[in-house]
């Protein structure tokens, strides 16, 4: 009898226009959805450890694979703490367009039953840790074999919170950027322009390494670095379709159009450097690899199979010369092309995704539907990120540098930071 009274309550509430609207909006947990964000969230982590560990660790010298290996170990540790303490407050509290608040700090009022959508609160506040975890991680290829230990770990804190945090805030947590209608499904701006310009500022700021240009500093073991490469690209889809935030048709669409745009960089670039240099080499496959995941990650959730096809095309060819030609043009040290990959892959994509995004897929029309304004838009988004990062590294560094100095000494760095800072090596 009371249940039936209680259905009885509630089939007259739902006649009544106002409550039911209350009831339809009030978020449930999708199991659906929650299952494919475990998933991804799993492959976003395992994307830094082990596979950007992997991919830098074989690129540098033997005396320095450890160094690489622990740095992207433990700015996963750090990372992770700093984001439960204020990190997310910062990024995803209500605050100002520009900035969180505190009132997040420390996870203030999560609790096992409230929710982000259709999942667990606590499962949004972890995917979007492994986020800031590996942007900062992808900094380390451009001051490879050169920084000390305890500045990478004062240096990578301080960027977090005072860069990658605002920025992230900007796009996705309620400030201007988003506001103003710029498009970043997984972390174009965010991630890879912020960590791309974070590293062109750090390689300048140390300088070039001891013996840069020598045959001494070809990678030691490639297939370590392939390894870590294909950890990357399969990681990248809990990245990108993860990013949907939902198991749903636009997830399964960034799935595909990562892969397509992936797949056509690596023989963009596969061709491009064989036609240049007369042999395709495995560490330009897996290169181009990269650059076409870091073009296709704002575009994701927008773009169809031509933009797919499109952003990878252009990601291979402009990151391969960007990370060839320019570099040795500007001769700035940027060891593992943290800017030619990251920086000018997540430009690229950033623009194109300007130029092929379709109402039909993400809900806003770009260049090729008629709304030419959208990439103006985009390169609003992009200068603006380019700004900050800039500015902020430039100022972090030298704080850092005064506190503990940035670069270990002459001897260090010519026998190997392996022994230097952690008194282990590879033998």
């Amino acid at each position: 009898m009371n249940r039936m009274f209680k259905t009885l309550i509630a089939a007259c509430l739902a006649l009544v226009p106002g409550v039911a609207l209350a009831q339809d909006a009030a978020p449930t947990l999708d199991s659906g959805d929650t299952a494919w964000l475990l998933t991804s969230t799993a492959l976003v982590l395992f994307m830094t450890i082990p596979g950007l560990a992997l991919f830098y660790g074989g690129m540098v010298r033997k005396p320095n694979v450890l160094t690489m290996v622990m740095q992207s170990f433990a700015i996963t540790a750090l990372i992770s703490v700093l984001w439960v303490v204020v990190g997310f407050s910062l990024a995803f509290g209500e605050g100002n367009a520009y900035i969180g608040d505190f009132s997040r700090a420390f996870l203030a009022d999560v609790t096992v039953d409230s929710l982000s959508g259709s999942i667990p609160e606590s499962l949004f506040i972890v995917f979007q840790m492994t986020f800031a975890i590996i942007t900062p991680a992808l900094i380390t290829g451009a001051f490879a074999d050169r920084m000390k230990f305890s500045a990478m770990l004062l240096f990578m804190g301080l960027w977090s919170l005072i860069v990658y945090a605002p920025v992230c805030h900007w796009v996705w947590g309620g400030g201007f950027l988003g506001g103003d209608g710029v498009l970043d499904f997984a972390g174009g701006t965010v991630v890879h322009i912020n960590a791309g310009v974070a590293g062109l500022v750090a390689a300048i700021v140390l300088g070039k390494r001891k013996g840069y240009g020598s045959s001494d500093m070809k990678p030691h073991n490639l297939v370590l670095s392939v390894i870590g490469a294909a950890f990357l690209w399969v990681g990248w889809f809990g990245f990108n379709a993860g990013s949907a935030a939902a198991a749903n048709g636009s997830a399964a669409m960034a799935m595909l159009v990562t892969q397509v745009a992936a797949a056509t960089a690596t023989l963009a670039w596969m061709f491009v450097e064989w036609g240049v240099k007369g042999k395709p080499s495995v560490l330009g496959a897996i290169s181009g690899a990269v650059g076409g995941l870091v073009a296709i990650t704002p575009a994701a959730g927008f773009v169809g199979i031509d933009g797919a096809l499109g952003i990878g095309l252009a990601a291979g060819i402009i990151c391969y010369f960007a990370s060839t030609t320019l570099k040795h043009a500007l001769k700035y040290d940027d060891s593992l092309d943290v800017w030619g990959v990251h920086g000018v892959g997540g430009i690229v994509g950033a623009i194109l995704t300007g130029v092929f995004a379709r109402e039909a897929i993400g809900g806003t029309a770009g260049a090729l539907e008629g709304n030419i304004g959208q990439v103006w838009t985009q390169i609003w988004g992009i200068l603006a990120t380019i700004v900050w990062a800039t500015i902020g590294t430039t100022v972090i560094l030298y704080v850092v540098k005064a506190i503990v100095g940035l670069r270990v000494d002459e001897e260090a760095e010519r026998d190997g930071l392996d022994i230097a800072l952690h008194g282990e090596s590879v033998q």
